[in-house]
């Protein structure tokens, strides 16, 4: 198993990517603990890691507040002994499908204030902690690339590029005590897109349509890749991005 014995805190654990991370890392032997602040949606998926085998804890959070996100890492060292990965896939509040000159700044500005203070301070929770261990993965998950014409991502796409600075400035000061930085950057996966979009089918063509291999990634595939990147199959690995996103977002 790639995650045998390690510890791994979900933020956004119950969302669409974030269970079927979580139950890779518990297929793959990770005790899982899956964070958000939606009750049912983070039992549902507890319970389908329970019932293949895993092990998954529940605890509503919100990722905003900074007392709660430090005890909470602090509850998961003390139940496991250690918080070896730490991953953050909440939902943003963006709004999507207007032009930026027809949007109100709070709406643009909602997506990038959400990620960076989010991911600020789930990381330094689990960085904390990390630090005193000498091990550790952070990983986060985007689709960030260059803005296409008849595509109005709102604030999306800058909160993406905010969250991969913060990405390489946490790899550079972190690098030194044995922690490892790394982005998932998909560019869509069609199945995490909720069931009752009203254009849901086109979004998803729209997609599929991007890709090199006229197909996009799975949220298994998803998961996959989320557990190879966090174990030690990958252990030389920080600094960079997984670019599992079939071709649709070109690396440089």
């Amino acid at each position: 198993m790639l995650l045998n014995k390690k510890n791994a805190v979900i933020y956004g654990g119950g969302g669409a990517i974030g269970g079927a991370v979580a139950r890779a890392f518990a297929r793959e032997g990770a005790r899982v603990f899956l964070a958000g602040r939606s009750p049912e949606k983070l039992e549902l998926v507890a319970r389908q890691i329970r019932a293949a085998g895993g092990l998954a804890e529940t605890a509503l959070l919100d990722a905003t507040n900074g007392r709660a996100v430090e005890q909470h890492a602090d509850d998961v060292v003390a139940a496991g002994g250690s918080l070896d990965i730490s991953m953050n896939v909440i939902q943003h509040g963006d709004v999507q499908g207007l032009p930026m000159v027809d949007m109100h700044v709070e709406d643009y500005l909602r997506p990038v204030s959400t990620a960076v203070q989010t991911v600020f301070l789930t990381a330094r929770a689990a960085a904390r902690h990390m630090m005193q261990q000498r091990s550790g993965v952070l990983l986060a998950f985007g689709g960030s690339g260059d803005p296409t014409p008849g595509n109005y991502f709102g604030g999306l796409i800058t909160a993406f590029e905010a969250v991969e600075a913060m990405r390489r400035q946490l790899a550079v000061e972190l690098g030194p005590y044995g922690i490892r930085v790394l982005t998932l950057r998909s560019g869509g996966v069609p199945e995490s897109l909720p069931e009752d979009m009203g254009d849901r089918e086109e979004i998803a063509s729209s997609i599929v349509d991007a890709t090199l291999l006229r197909r996009a990634a799975t949220l298994e595939e998803v998961g996959n890749a989320a557990a190879f990147a966090a174990s030690d199959k990958a252990a030389s690995m920080t600094a960079a991005t997984l670019n599992i996103s079939a071709g649709a977002l070109m690396d440089r």
